[in-house]
C-alpha cells in the first residue's frame, strides 16, 4: 500500500489501518487511495495497538518508506516514531553528508534477531524484542539511517564508521534524553578506536574546537575511497593521535 505523508501522523497511521486487511503489500490507485484514507476517523486509526502483521509504503517529498512489520507485539505508537524520524531526519543527514544517496529505504521489523539494528545496503532490520523493552530508544533509527546515507563499501575502519553514525545520533536524534542515551564522559581508559559513543565524542570535540566540517570531510574521504591516515593531517594539519592527546588534556565539549 501507499501512502502520502502530507500528515504523517493521521495518514501514516491510517496507512497502517488499511494494511490489516491484507497479508502482503499491494499497489492502491492514487484515487482509490484518497477515497480509504477519507473513510477513516483520527478515532479509529488511534485504536490500532499493535502494529498488524505485513507491509505499508509510505512516501514523501520524493522519498519512500517501505515498512515491513513481521512482529505481532510492535507497536504503533513506535511504528509512527519510526516514520517520523525518517522523513523528518533522512532528508537532512542525505544534504549534509550524501547528496547521492538513494531515496528508498526499507525498514523491517524481526521478532526472531537477538541484537539492535543492522543495515545491509538500503535495508534496516530491528529487532521487535529490543523496542517491546527499549521504547524510548527510537533513535536506533537515526544511527542506522546515517549507515544507509555513508553507503561505504568496504575497507573502512569500523570504529570511525560506527563513531559517525553515533555522532550523526547525537547531534540529530530526537529522543535521546528520554532513551537514557548520551555520550559517556572522558577517560584515560578510552581510545579513539573504541568505537560508537566514544568515538563519536571525540568526533563532536574536533567539530566544537578544530573544524565544523570534519565528519562530514571525514565521511566523504571514506566513501570515496581516499582516507587514510594521512587525513586526519589534511584536514587539521595533526594526526589523529595528536588530536587524541588534545582531547585527553581538555576534553570538554
Amino acid at each position: 500500500m501507499r501512502h502520502s505523508l502530507k500528515n504523517s501522523m493521521i495518514i501514516g497511521t491510517l496507512g497502517i489501518f488499511l494494511l490489516s486487511a491484507c497479508s502482503k503489500s499491494e499497489s492502491v490507485a492514487p484515487d482509490q487511495q484518497r477515497s480509504n484514507e477519507t473513510a477513516l476517523t483520527v478515532n479509529d486509526a488511534i485504536a490500532l495497538s499493535p502494529v498488524p502483521v505485513g507491509t505499508v509504503t509510505y512516501s514523501s517529498n520524493g522519498y519512500t518508506l517501505t515498512f515491513t512489520n513481521n512482529a505481532t507485539n510492535f507497536e504503533d505508537s513506535i511504528r509512527q516514531k519510526f516514520v517520523d524520524i525518517f522523513f523528518g531526519t533522512y532528508p537532512q543527514l542525505r544534504t549534509r553528508f550524501n547528496t547521492n544517496a538513494t531515496k528508498t529505504v526499507k525498514f523491517v521489523i524481526d521478532p526472531n534477531y537477538t541484537g539492535v539494528a543492522y543495515t545491509s545496503g538500503t535495508t534496516i532490520t530491528y529487532s521487535s524484542a529490543w523496542f517491546v523493552n527499549n521504547p524510548n530508544d527510537v533513535d536506533v533509527v537515526t544511527h542506522e539511517i546515517m549507515h544507509v546515507i555513508q553507503a561505504y563499501t568496504g575497507g573502512t575502519p569500523g570504529w570511525l564508521t560506527e563513531g559517525i553514525a553515533d555522532l550523526v545520533r547525537y547531534r540529530y536524534g530526537v529522543n535521546n534524553g528520554p532513551a537514557g542515551w548520551s555520550l559517556p564522559n572522558w577517560s584515560s581508559s578510552q581510545s579513539y578506536t573504541n568505537s560508537y559513543r566514544i568515538t563519536a565524542r571525540f568526533l563532536a570535540w574536533l567539530e566544537n574546537h578544530k573544524s565544523a566540517s570534519i565528519v562530514t570531510n571525514l565521511n566523504t574521504a571514506l566513501r570515496n575511497h581516499t582516507y587514510t591516515a594521512n587525513t586526519w593531517v589534511t584536514l587539521t594539519g595533526k594526526t589523529v593521535d595528536q588530536l587524541w592527546a588534545e582531547y585527553s588534556a581538555s576534553p570538554a565539549l
